[in-house]
């Protein structure tokens, strides 16, 4: 595992977005394995300037989403797909046969969940990108006594519902389940890049990276995995300075 701390989150951002579009240049046909929530925001806004700059294509791409709310369609403002269009497909040239999210409407959610599976199995992850929850979560994988290894249905738990209350227009309207990546399906990919930043995330950070490999904290699994990459802004690293040191990186271009 190799970690990286930045003094500022902007920075996390840049080099997350460089790290992304490396395995693009190298790599036409890549397949990415995408994430939502405040994270990525900054990292996708790095890769669309890129392709304004017309420095590099997305068309050959093809690409995974972690997850999706269950009972949201597609149109919701606050469903994956929309922030997805939001964020980075409406911007560039992705091409949209190519782009998967699960179906949070789907009328069969365990049928979703295995062509879901079946599209992984034909199409390996080759870069992962990952946020990391309050609780641990990575993807909508919460803690628990086992973790499911492929596309399920989760529950979700009061916390994570409570921290992405602030998408929606009140607590009550954050959705209760969710279609999430499992455990085993992210491990598959050949390559993790694990961002996090705030000092809110400090503990849990220290948690995953550091403490016990357990289903209590399913961050903690990265732990098994050869190539992950974590990125860190100083304040969600503060906890790490025995295992990393006290020094930061600088990087100031994409």
């Amino acid at each position: 595992m190799q970690i990286k701390r930045f003094e500022r989150k902007e920075e996390v951002a840049l080099h997350a977005a460089e790290l992304i579009l490396n395995t693009v240049a190298e790599r036409p046909d890549a397949v990415l394995g995408l994430a939502t929530g405040s994270t990525p925001i900054g990292i996708y806004e790095k890769m669309v300037e890129s392709y304004r700059r017309r420095s590099l294509s997305f068309r050959s791409v093809t690409t995974f989403n972690l997850d999706e709310y269950a009972g949201l369609p597609a149109s919701h403002e606050q469903s994956y797909a929309s922030y997805m269009t939001r964020h980075l497909f409406g911007h560039t040239d992705f091409d949209p046969s190519r782009t998967h999210i699960p179906n949070g409407d789907a009328d069969d959610p365990a049928a979703e969940c295995a062509a879901y599976d079946e599209l992984l199995r034909k199409h390996p992850i080759d870069l992962q990108l990952l946020g990391l929850g309050h609780n641990g979560h990575i993807g909508f994988n919460e803690p628990g006594s086992a973790l499911a290894g492929g596309t399920h249905v989760v529950e979700l738990k009061l916390a994570t519902r409570e921290a992405n209350a602030r998408f929606f227009t009140a607590p009550s309207k954050v959705p209760a389940r969710a279609i999430t990546m499992g455990i085993g399906s992210i491990l598959k990919s050949r390559a993790i890049l694990l961002v996090v930043t705030g000092p809110d995330k400090a503990e849990i950070v220290r948690e995953s990276l550091a403490g016990p490999i357990t289903t209590a904290c399913p961050a903690s699994l990265l732990q098994t995995h050869a190539n992950v990459t974590v990125l860190l802004d100083r304040d969600a690293g503060r906890k790490l300075n025995d295992v990393i040191g006290n020094g930061v990186h600088s990087y100031n271009e994409c």
